[in-house]
């Protein structure tokens, strides 16, 4: 590639502001000796609906600047429905869309990443990295973090719902939690979130912000890229549209690309790297035969067993009427109070859907609120959900290209349930639900089962119920996977394999799903990436007491 004269050149260029490019601008940054461009196809992220967590429903229910409300292709196992997947598009990406909902995942998930031969990613490894992030409420422990740039705050308890919700899973049998992110992940509890001071704290917000005032920082927004530029096998620079106008910009030292598991294999494909058939249908030079890129998806899918409630106290009463909606918001506008700071779901839990396995593999999150479909289904009435989803799932989808133009959305085809194995879990999980909503602690607000229903009883109904409403649950992973193998795209120091100069850094480059919400491990991972990409010792590992024989049968369970 021939580079004009007047290319603006930069140390690192890095494609993608979302969860994982804000830390990377952050981190890259910290020297002033480096120059560093961020490049972001959406705008800024502001407003009040950005700040306010309750404003969470309007920004992820339909596209908007903020959300790129993708559509995957019609999925066999659901019947051929096709699944709304929204994105978040702008400074902080999906950070700025999300539930807020702080998680981790199990230890054993990153255990069983190094057992794939990744060294460095263990829970050791990468536990001082998610402490460096952070900066929780409750103050620093061996587990938790006391000076980093993310605050994560304790949940609000604005309903007696929630607590409802942990007693009652304690009474039907199951264990309780005081930290997810602690000692033990598994049982119910309340979730801690990326809330500071009544606010979202998104990534943009935690790291980026902090760092807009170096001179050695510049961010494009609205800067849709088109490729990554390459003179002969070595990433050279980005090529990108904004305004209508192409532009090209030179990296001196590497280039990262960090727009999620849905738009960085479409980069990376558009780039050249992928499958070389594949490319060549499209017309497209090939770099390097990458045939991982855009395969091994992984979603988790989750199904909302819901309750009418018998007291008026869930947030119908906050939606139900358009003056309160509006007085809400002039509540939290004026004096930062009210229900405007809370975002509907506060409490949840990790079980295992058969009590031999070593770890959780469902996931329960309750909400507050008579919702479904995404938010955009709303009941004329008070009532309550409890959304299941299988951590680990089987199934494996992929990313592909409709056509070679950046601005039209890629194929996705995530295959849920295409594994029998995820179906038989999801269907424990409605089980499970049920059980836990039939216990004491919900007599004072159990009202009759609105979903699936009553009639749905046996094993075919309940399977029927979950092909005809699973949904996404928003946690993409994999896409550009991280390993050893022949469709691994990245090694485990994220550098892409075939060409030099070329990182990935964001979620797609989880070989499997961790066991919770993902956006915290996203995070981790662009910590950890800003050191590999600086040449800096990593972080001391901080080693847990983990029997080796159960780690190895959690990997064979894989």
């Amino acid at each position: 590639m021939d580079f004009e004269m007047t290319l603006a050149e930069f140390d690192f260029v890095i494609a993608g502001a979302g969860s994982a490019g804000c830390v990377l601008a952050n981190r890259l940054s910290e020297n002033p000796s480096h120059k560093v461009l961020l490049l972001e196809a959406g705008p800024k992220s502001d407003g009040v609906m950005v700040r306010m967590p309750a404003g969470v429903s309007s920004l992820i229910t339909k596209p908007n600047k903020h959300n790129w409300g993708f559509a995957t292709e019609g999925t066999a196992a659901l019947n051929n429905r096709r699944d709304y997947w929204p994105r978040g598009k702008g400074l902080g990406g999906s950070s700025v869309i999300n539930g807020m909902v702080y998680i981790r995942g199990h230890a054993r998930d990153y255990d069983h990443w190094r057992q794939l031969g990744l060294e460095g990613w263990s829970f050791a490894d990468v536990l001082p990295y998610f402490k460096r992030s952070e900066t929780n409420e409750a103050g620093a422990n061996d587990f938790r973090g006391g000076s980093g740039p993310l605050h994560v705050s304790n949940t609000a308890k604005s309903s007696p719902l929630y607590e409802a919700s942990v007693e009652a899973g304690r009474q039907a049998g199951y264990k309780t939690t005081t930290d997810f992110n602690g000692e033990q992940q598994e049982g119910f509890g309340l979730f801690q979130l990326t809330v500071k001071d009544g606010q979202r704290c998104s990534s943009s917000v935690a790291y980026l912000a902090p760092a807009l005032k170096r001179p050695n920082l510049k961010v494009e927004t609205d800067a849709v890229i088109s490729r990554v530029l390459f003179e002969g096998k070595r990433a050279a620079g980005v090529e990108y549209v904004k305004g209508g106008q192409t532009h090209q910009v030179k990296s001196r030292r590497e280039v990262i690309v960090s727009c999620g598991a849905v738009g960085t294999p479409q980069v990376l494909l558009l780039s050249g790297l992928g499958d070389s058939e594949y490319l060549q249908r499209f017309g497209i030079p090939v770099v390097a035969h990458l045939p991982g890129v855009g395969q091994n998806l992984q979603d988790h899918l989750d199904v909302n067993i819901q309750y009418a409630c018998t007291q008026p106290v869930t947030a119908y009463a906050q939606i139900a009427n358009p003056l309160t909606v509006l007085g809400i918001g002039v509540q939290y506008i004026l004096f930062g109070t009210g229900p405007g700071r809370t975002q509907g779901l506060e409490a949840g839990a990790f079980v295992k859907s058969r009590p031999e396995l070593e770890a959780p593999d469902l996931q329960m999150h309750f909400f507050n609120a008579p919702f479904s479909d995404h938010g955009r289904t709303i009941l004329k009435r008070h009532a309550f959900g409890l959304h299941m989803c299988a951590l680990r799932p089987e199934s494996r989808g992929f990313i592909a290209l409709k056509s070679t133009n950046p601005n039209d959305a890629p194929l996705i085809q995530p295959n849920s349930l295409s594994a029998e194995s995820d179906l038989r879990t999801l269907r424990e999980g409605v089980k499970i639900a049920r059980r836990v909503v039939a216990q004491p602690a919900f007599d004072a607000y159990r009202g009759e089962e609105l979903n699936p229903g009553p009639g749905v009883q046996s094993d075919e109904d309940i399977d029927q119920f979950i092909r005809n409403s699973a949904i996404t649950i928003y946690h993409p992973v994999g896409t550009a996977k991280m390993g050893n193998d022949a469709l691994a795209v990245v090694d485990a120091s994220l550098r892409v394999r075939g060409v030099q100069g070329l990182r990935v850094v964001d979620a797609s480059i989880m070989p499997t799903l961790v066991g919770g919400n993902t956006n915290a491990p996203t995070i981790m991972i662009a910590e950890k990436a800003s050191d590999l990409i600086l040449g800096k010792l990593p972080l001391p590992p901080e080693h847990r007491a983990v029997a080796e024989d159960k780690t190895e049968r959690f990997a064979a369970a894989r």
